[in-house]
């Protein structure tokens, strides 16, 4: 690890966490240049929902390279842009009866949401944003100003302008809905709040602890969004994809976004490779407007198309969903039958978490796990949940290894105090680009 010290960045984050040199991986498994086997329950932040090295995506990309594809293209017309373009039109969007203009952003997700809010500003003529708390939404300039961690907040160096934030459902923990606070303030006059040009949320806070928005909830924003004329743009880069069962987030809600941020597992291969689906009526761009040299990644388009073979049927989601109650199941009685443990659990389908009273027990309990060949990381703004978030194709028999894993790390943890790390060490927090 001596030459990741001296060379690379102190920026470096997840390699402090996981402290190996990893060499190759396949499905729900990585390995290290000594052949020591982890099990994923990470997956790429959320950028590997169909596992590492996917045999059908790499035989079409390494054959598309053979072939000398075209691999760069800006946004030049080839033939992998055309056929991913018919291809998610008629796997994702028809079926669902949605309407969307595909616009290829940069490839991270930070892109898609910079893009987003640029559109929404450009469609109302107005500057502000409504953000949540514990919103994550990227590390660029735009996506930072309606990110709620205070620590990603800071490193930008300058003041973030044009955001404001609401509480996200259920913030204040006392059953009252936190819409009535936004409503209010855009009705009354006085309140100082302008009618801003979007909303922006994600339907379930990845990063910012897991918090599920309740579907009560997602349908009366969108409400409020349509009936004071602010375009809805939900952040789907880190829970779209399948994985909390449909393709996207939302769909199962009853909402329909006037705009859609997707990246991470949207190439299905953890190419880089972001989109930002904007409703026709407010593709209102002028021709290279908002450019980029690598929105034309035809690598990218290659696995992503292989990737559409999954949404064919629906026994992607349906294997989300049985795997989440196994996952859900699980946790609870790890809390049940350790009664050290102070926790619960949240999530949706295959992004679930352990959110912990005692903050830094999550991340001991991390590094714990990975000592027994197990990665999963934490979120929330102190650390303070634990996340499982493995491959959506994970199958049974690993899925109840990494669980097993994870449970004799609480039992070590929790039931033997006297092996817990010092209280000060806590997990390094990073959020994926």
């Amino acid at each position: 690890m001596k030459v990741f010290e001296k060379l690379e960045s102190e920026v470096r984050g997840y390699c402090r966490n996981f402290p190996t040199v990893f060499d190759r991986a396949e499905g729900s498994e990585l390995f290290d240049e000594s052949g020591r086997r982890y099990l994923d329950f990470f997956a790429g932040a959320g950028a590997l929902n169909y596992g590492h090295n996917p045999p059908a995506m790499r035989e079409r990309l390494v054959e598309y390279i053979q072939r000398g594809g075209v691999t760069h293209s800006l946004d030049m017309a080839t033939v992998a842009k055309r056929d991913l373009l018919e291809r998610f039109q008629k796997v994702i969007l028809q079926p669902r009866g949605l309407s969307y203009k595909l616009q290829f952003t940069g490839p991270t997700g930070t892109n898609a949401v910079e893009a987003a809010l640029k559109m929404a500003r450009k469609v109302t003529g107005r500057h502000g944003v409504v953000s949540f708390t514990n919103a994550f939404h990227g590390m660029t300039l735009g996506a930072l100003s309606v990110t709620g961690n205070a620590f990603k907040r800071g490193g930008a160096g300058v003041p973030l302008n044009h955001g404001t934030v609401m509480p996200f459902d259920g913030y204040f923990d006392d059953g009252k809905n936190t819409l009535d606070y936004l409503e209010a303030l855009l009705i009354d006059t006085g309140s100082g709040i302008d009618i801003p040009a979007a909303i922006v949320l994600e339907t379930v806070q990845a990063e910012g602890g897991i918090n599920v928005a309740s579907t009560p909830w997602l349908r009366r924003l969108a409400e409020i969004a349509r009936e004071h004329g602010i375009l809805l743009i939900v952040d789907d880069i880190q829970v779209g994809c399948g994985r909390t069962g449909p393709f996207f987030s939302f769909e199962n809600v009853g909402i329909e976004p006037d705009i859609v941020c997707l990246s991470k597992s949207l190439s299905g291969y953890g190419v880089p490779f972001a989109l930002t689906l904007i409703k026709p009526e407010h593709d209102v761009w002028s021709p290279g407007e908002h450019n980029g040299t690598f929105r034309g990644h035809n690598l990218a388009f290659i696995t992503a198309n292989a990737a559409l073979d999954y949404w064919e049927t629906d026994e992607l989601s349906r294997e989300v969903a049985r795997k989440g109650a196994i996952v859900r199941e699980r946790l609870q009685t790890m809390i049940d039958r350790n009664r050290g443990l102070r926790a619960h659990v949240r999530g949706r389908g295959l992004i679930q978490g352990l959110s912990c009273d005692d903050a830094p027990l999550a991340g001991r309990l991390s590094r714990e796990a990975f000592r027994r060949g197990l990665i999963c990381e934490t979120a929330g703004p102190d650390g303070n949940v634990l996340k499982v978030m493995p491959p959506l194709t994970i199958d049974d028999a690993r899925l109840t290894e990494g669980l097993d894993i994870l449970e004799r790390s609480i039992e070590t943890l929790v039931r033997n105090p006297a092996r817990r790390p010092a209280a000060k060490e806590t997990a390094v927090q990073v959020s994926p680009a």
